[in-house]
C-alpha cells in the first residue's frame, strides 16, 4: 500500500499497491469519491471573508481603538494603511489577517478574532499599546515600535532599534511618511 499525504498533513490517501500493467515511477490511481468530506472547519473561504459581512468604517474602528488604548489615531491610521490599506478582507501569504494583518497567534495574544474587523483594530492597537510601553524610554521609540510591528520585539531588541532587513526598514520609512499625511489631514 501506498500513502500520500495531501494538504497541510491532515488527510492520508493510500491505495492498493499497483498492478503490474502500471508504469513503473507512476503514481497509482486514486478514487476521489471515496476520499472521507473535510472537517467542517476546514473551509475553502478565507476567515476574513467569512467575518465580514456588513461595510465596514475603518475610521470608526480606529477612533474607537485610539480612545481606548491611547494611542494616536494618526498612528493606528498609518499602520492599517501600510499593512491592508484598507482591505478588512487582506490576507497575506504568511497568514496575516484584516486591518492591521494580525497573526493568528498574535490575535489570540489579546482574545480576539483577527477576521472581525472591530476585534482586529482593537487588538492590533493593543498591540501597539503595549509596544509603546516598551519602548517609550528610548530616543527613537516611535521606530522602534514600527519596526517591532513589522519584525517582532525580539528582532528589534537583539538590533537594539531598526533591523538591517530592507523590508522593515522600507516599512518603517512608509508608516512615518503616512502618519505625517495623516496627522496634516486631521488639522485641515
Amino acid at each position: 500500500m501506498k500513502c500520500f499525504v495531501l494538504g497541510f498533513s491532515m488527510f492520508a490517501v493510500c491505495s492498493a499497491a499497483m498492478g503490474d500493467n502500471a508504469a513503473p515511477g507512476s503514481a497509482p490511481m486514486i478514487d476521489i469519491a471515496a476520499l472521507p468530506a473535510p472537517p467542517d472547519w476546514l473551509s475553502l473561504t478565507p476567515p476574513a471573508a467569512k467575518a465580514v459581512s456588513e461595510p465596514v468604517d475603518p475610521g470608526a474602528l480606529i477612533r474607537a481603538a485610539a480612545h481606548k488604548h491611547r494611542v494616536s489615531a494618526a498612528f493606528i491610521t498609518s499602520i492599517v494603511a501600510a499593512e491592508s490599506n484598507f482591505d478588512p478582507l487582506a490576507l497575506s501569504p504568511k497568514g496575516a489577517i484584516g486591518l492591521m494583518q494580525l497573526m493568528p497567534a498574535t490575535a489570540q495574544m489579546f482574545g480576539a478574532d483577527p477576521a472581525v474587523p472591530a476585534q482586529n483594530v482593537d487588538a492590533g492597537t493593543h498591540y501597539l499599546r503595549v509596544l509603546i510601553d516598551r519602548y517609550h524610554k528610548y530616543r527613537n521609540w516611535l521606530t522602534r515600535v514600527i519596526a517591532a510591528y513589522n519584525a517582532g520585539p525580539a528582532v528589534v531588541d537583539r538590533y537594539h532599534g531598526v533591523p538591517p532587513y530592507p523590508e522593515t526598514r522600507t516599512y518603517v520609512a512608509r508608516v512615518l511618511a503616512l502618519m505625517k499625511r495623516f496627522q496634516r489631514q486631521s488639522l485641515g
